[in-house]
């Protein structure tokens, strides 16, 4: 397992050791869309974080924090990612910002 890996949720991880059929096909869909996408590697990786964020699924946000990052999104770019969606979200969006902030900082730790 990969330190990236060991930032996936327990969910996440469980969903591909326990239905790995169903995670096979998740992946080639997710790999086929971002294949799709007309948004560049940094700006997909900043636009999911808001989503996340936004959809209150904090355990998802140390992986792809880390995934920004390797895409070259600053600390401040995933900070306002996070944050883009206060005025549709509400604050809800700001209980992702200790997991990003945490994730991202350990980047630089390592």
């Amino acid at each position: 397992m990969t330190e990236k890996d060991s930032l996936m949720s327990n969910a996440f991880k469980t969903f591909l050791k326990e239905a790995p059929g169903h995670a096979s096909a998740w992946m080639d869909a997710v790999r086929a869309l971002s294949d799709a996408s007309a948004l560049d590697k940094k700006t997909a990786s900043l636009a999911y974080l808001a989503v996340l964020a936004a959809l209150r699924l904090e355990s998802g946000i140390p992986f792809h924090v880390v995934h920004a990052r390797e895409a070259g999104a600053s600390r401040d770019e995933v900070i306002s990612a996070i944050l883009v969606g206060l005025p549709a979200a509400g604050n809800v969006v700001t209980g992702a910002l200790p997991a990003a902030i945490r994730a991202y900082d350990s980047c630089e730790a390592a």
